[in-house]
């Protein structure tokens, strides 16, 4: 997936200062379009855009959150290599977005976002210890946007008086708009942003990248719409892509990430997308956001499921 980054030789062979862009430039826009699986600096700008549609000031959230979690990664030992292509940052990316979702653009969210960022270091490298080590290792489970869960939560646990609640905009079950809205809101609401026109951006962003990228998006994004409708979910959940976008994630990651073939992965996502549906509709039953977690689970369910059926290959 995505363009091959140069060596750590290359990087030290530069002066300082194109180092330092090298690294970290490539580390946070990389580490955005890692969102979506991507190492595409052009993909990776286009979803930064995406955030401008919401408020001005969750871009930088986003930016502090991936920059810190990129550092937190290298001070943990993680290649100069594997930060500059962004696996250490969208987690960091995802926490500042996160936090700008529950805090808005107050003065303490920008000191919060950088620590949680920081903190997605270690606990990305605790998660990926857990699954390297007895009894998970023969599972082979990547770690994905398990961080990011975690590291959002304590966040939001941690600073109950400082949340904000933006009104969501009303949708009267009788707007068959809704629909047709949500294939949009479905991929935007990916990296908590509520905007059709966010969710064309990053719509676009994903075709270039790969026409597969943005096909298995609007698969995900279209199977999680009608699956609300179809479970009775309220279209005002349905506008605003509340009870699609898990399934996004794991369209993409079934049809293009992890899985080998020609069909069989495009089956495995439209099968998947429709089971994060319905893990989105019972995790609703927690209290609170459940961030990433259906798509989380689904695909650790599916990869398991890959590696017990005869003929089915992973990819990674």
């Amino acid at each position: 997936m995505g363009q091959t980054g140069m060596s750590s030789a290359a990087i030290d062979d530069k002066p300082f200062l194109a180092r330092a862009w090298t690294l970290w430039g490539s580390a946070l826009i990389h580490g955005v379009s890692q969102i979506f699986f991507q190492i595409n600096g052009f993909t990776g700008l286009l979803i930064l855009a995406a955030f401008f549609t919401e408020d001005w000031r969750m871009p930088v959230l986003v930016v502090l959150g991936s920059l810190a979690s990129s550092a937190g990664g290298r001070l943990m030992g993680e290649s100069a290599i594997r930060v500059q292509q962004g696996f250490q940052g969208f987690c960091g990316a995802l926490v500042g977005a996160a936090t700008f979702a529950a805090l808005g653009g107050q003065g303490a969210a920008y000191p919060i976002a950088i620590v949680g960022g920081l903190l997605c270091g270690p606990v990305t490298w605790g998660v990926h210890w857990l699954f390297t080590h007895q009894p998970l290792a023969p599972l082979r489970l990547p770690s994905t946007t398990a961080p990011f869960c975690l590291v959002a939560t304590v966040i939001l646990v941690a600073t109950p008086w400082l949340h904000v609640h933006a009104p969501l905009e009303l949708a009267g079950d009788s707007r068959p708009e809704a629909f047709f809205e949500s294939l949009l809101t479905n991929i935007s609401q990916v990296v908590l942003v509520d905007s059709v026109w966010g969710g064309a951006l990053i719509l676009l962003a994903l075709f270039v990248a790969h026409w597969k990228v943005g096909l298995a998006a609007i698969i995900g994004s279209t199977i999680g719409s009608l699956a609300a409708i179809f479970l009775h979910l309220s279209l005002q959940n349905t506008a605003n892509g509340l009870t699609g976008y898990s399934g996004v994630l794991t369209s993409i990651a079934f049809a293009v990430v992890f899985v080998r073939g020609t069909w069989t992965p495009w089956l495995l996502a439209v099968i998947g997308a429709a089971v994060t549906a319905v893990v989105t509709l019972l995790m609703e039953q927690v209290v609170g956001p459940t961030y990433t977690w259906p798509y989380i689970l689904s695909t650790w369910a599916g990869l398991i499921f890959v590696d017990l059926v005869p003929g089915l290959r992973r990819a990674l």
